[in-house]
């Protein structure tokens, strides 16, 4: 069964048989030479013995008892140094530990200029120069500035402020001035939509709001009358050209004038003195990009935190003053936050980034001129599944536009290691002279690749795995955990599953009936997925019926969290995500679909750039809505004799009918049942953003717009109105 899943990720040549019989002869000879050398001296055998070690175990010999990874067998972690126990003593020991070496990093912007497109379309491209660097110290200090200008300001301890910001370092200046001052962290994605701003602002009833120039004047002047209890905008890039439309009463400040009254010690008075947060005090309101309805607020404590990066930390070997991180995505996501803050307490380095200046080809890069991974070089990287997916296609696409010989080799040395890592071996040859080049798109010296915030296909975690030459781990976790729950060891190469359990958290496997899924199934355990430790929060902001439903807390006064999401327990102990409850649809004729599983076995196909499946229980067949990847549809639309623009192939039902078979033939070989083979599709010439308001942040799909974006093609595909 391995070795034909493993068949299936190979990818095709078409070299001579007499050839290959050849090359495969001098393969085997080079891969029996080099063998024992390699064993002996690389310290291979302890890689090996270590990927077949059990990760974790059950807490006891009863259906459904929790697992914990075998390093916290007997008491789960909470703290990450003697003493630490809240994140502003956390940082303080570290600022304590690497005083003098370099923290966060941002790139001066040497040019901007306005490039026009053909279509007539301006783009801005910039070109950056070198980073510029803040020391553990130079980091510290602008914290206990910034926190004594908020209280300048009137803030109070456990009072709420918002941050509504894009990922840089002041975003994290700000974080740590509040963790200071026992102020509430209120966090929104800088993508967010009108609405959705000022339901999180005005719930947390915030005065203050922490912003960019560019977002102030973009997204909150035109919503500030919404928010009456504004008082307050402080901007973190300078003062803005103009906030005269501004409502009456709401004072603009830049972070350095806030600083600067922070600095003034005839501000405070002699005796006063600041109230240290608890552990369990809030420290964070962070709230979800959501995937249904309105953002949730998600309460989550000091001791929450702490006790997630615990469990993270001991997953990522070697962690430490050599290593350098890059940070691009929202800091607003728990995944983001959780690995700055796992860096930050450990001496790594953070140079901050977005995905428009990422890379050399990135959309705001100049051509010619260096992405942010090429200047920086990280050793650490996280990503969600979007973005892997992205780099796979695009690589591939380079692939198959090299000369046949080269394409052959490249091929040829892919599936040969695909082989050597599935037995534990590495390839340094094939590293060195194949993949040197690919692994430079992402800066040259990653050693962790970490992705989280969705399932990631076997597919492109065995392609990252094979191309940029060190271990993707898969992680699990929710804002509702911490961003805690496990992540896969960086000696175990499997594919599809998300590790073990994390030293601070247990885990367990309660039965779903309606799903047909139980703890007692055989060969493995299967069932919800359900939390429990110190890292599980205090549940969701001003919504006490949600916070009911979705935790518990247990004869012990520990708390768990039941995820909705489906996994099953394998022999080592490590977890697979195999279902989601809200994904299950029963058809009219009474099967049940996962819609996501049906879309990860769609999604790496050429052809499809994104997918969401759809399904009614008053029919009897699944549809889709596909984003398709617009050079694979034009040269489809070329071989049919079609001719026109995207949008045009896209309206055509004829194309929509001959990419229905591409897809129809992808299932098959995926081994879809065929009552899960989307029937009829729509295909999309717009992709789906979080400005569009159709994905997350995470670029996770919000079915419920979705469903009421496409709502007459739906009707049409079904062929009657679905209510």
């Amino acid at each position: 069964m391995k070795s034909s899943k493993m068949d299936s990720m190979k990818l095709k040549h078409d070299i001579n048989p007499l050839l290959l019989f050849f090359i495969n002869f001098v393969i085997l000879l080079y891969t029996v030479i080099t063998f024992i050398p390699w064993y002996l001296f690389s310290g291979a055998r302890h890689v090996i013995a270590k990927s077949k070690q059990i990760k974790a175990k059950p807490v006891s010999c009863r259906p459904g008892s929790a697992y914990r990874s075998v390093n916290s067998l007997h008491c789960l972690a909470s703290v990450l140094y003697p003493g630490c126990d809240t994140l502003d003593k956390a940082f303080k020991y570290a600022r304590s530990k690497f005083k003098d070496r370099k923290l966060l990093g941002t790139r001066e912007v040497l040019k901007e200029e306005d490039e026009i497109q053909p279509s007539g379309k301006v783009f801005k491209k910039v070109i950056l120069g070198k980073y510029m660097w803040l020391s553990y110290d130079d980091v510290f200090n602008k914290a206990k500035k910034f926190g004594d200008g908020l209280t300048v300001l009137g803030i109070q301890p456990k009072t709420n402020i918002a941050i509504f910001c894009e990922t840089r370092a002041e975003w994290m200046i700000a974080a740590q001035a509040c963790f200071m001052n026992n102020f509430i962290l209120v966090t929104l994605y800088a993508t967010l939509g009108g609405p959705a701003i000022v339901h999180g602002l005005n719930e947390t009833a915030v005065t203050t709001i922490i912003t960019s120039r560019e977002l102030m004047q973009t997204k909150l002047k035109s919503i500030a009358s919404q928010i009456p209890l504004m008082r307050h905008i402080i901007t973190v890039d300078g003062t803005p050209t103009t906030w005269s439309e501004f409502p009456k009463g709401v004072i603009v400040h830049t972070m350095a004038s806030v600083q600067a009254m922070g600095e003034k010690t005839e501000n405070f008075p002699a005796n006063k003195q600041k109230q240290r947060p608890l552990p369990s005090d809030i420290a964070v309101i962070m709230y979800t990009s959501g995937s249904t309805g309105v953002p949730k607020g998600v309460m989550i404590s000091h001791c929450n935190l702490i006790s997630g990066i615990t469990g993270m930390a001991e997953r990522i070997p070697n962690l430490g003053e050599k290593d350098t991180y890059i940070g691009y995505l929202p800091l607003a996501h728990v995944l983001e936050l959780s690995a700055e803050l796992v860096c930050l307490t450990h001496g790594c380095r953070i140079g901050y980034s977005s995905p428009q200046t990422l890379s050399d080809q990135s959309s705001k890069i100049k051509k010619g001129s260096k992405g942010d991974v090429s200047a920086l070089k990280p050793t650490l990287m996280a990503a969600v599944p979007e973005i892997m997916d992205r780099i796979y296609k695009n690589v591939m696409n380079r692939v198959n536009e090299m000369s046949n010989f080269q394409r052959n080799l490249f091929i040829l040395a892919y599936n040969y290691k695909m082989e050597q890592i599935s037995k534990g071996y590495t390839t340094p040859l094939c590293d060195r002279l194949i993949f040197r080049k690919v692994r430079m798109l992402l800066g040259g010296k990653i050693r962790v690749l970490l992705c989280g915030g969705a399932p990631l296909s076997a597919a492109t975690q065995r392609f990252m795995n094979i191309c940029f030459c060190c271990p993707v781990g898969q992680g699990y976790g929710l804002t509702e955990s911490s961003g805690a729950g496990t992540i896969t060891e960086v000696w175990d190469y499997a594919t599809g599953r998300v590790g073990a359990p994390l030293v601070c958290c247990e885990i367990k496997l309660m039965n779903w009936v309606e799903g047909g899924y139980f703890n007692t199934d055989k060969p493995y355990p299967r069932g919800e997925i359900v939390i429990g430790g110190q890292n599980i929060t205090m549940g969701y902001y001003k919504n006490e019926e949600r916070t009911q439903s979705d935790f518990m807390v247990d004869e012990n006064g520990q708390r768990w969290l039941y995820t909705g999401d489906i996994g099953e327990f394998q022999a080592d102990g490590c977890l697979k995500i195999i279902d989601r409850k809200k994904d299950l649809v029963k058809l009219q004729a009474g099967e049940y679909v996962s819609l996501g599983k049906v879309e990860a076995a769609l999604k790496n196909l050429p052809l499809i750039d994104n997918i969401c499946v759809y399904a009614s229980s008053f029919q009897s067949y699944v549809i889709g809505f596909v984003v398709p990847n617009h050079k694979e549809l034009k040269e489809l639309a070329r071989k049919k004799g079609f001719k026109g623009t995207v949008e045009e192939i896209c309206n055509s039902p004829e194309m929509e009918k001959e990419a229905q078979k591409i897809i129809a033939e992808a299932a098959h070989i995926a081994n879809l049942e065929k009552f899960e083979i989307p029937l009829k599709i729509r295909l999309s010439p717009e992709p789906w953003t979080p400005e569009t308001g159709l994905v997350t942040d995470a670029f996770k799909l919000k079915r419920k717009e979705l469903t009421a974006h496409y709502q007459e093609d739906i009707n049409r595909m079904y062929g009657t109105k679905i209510k």
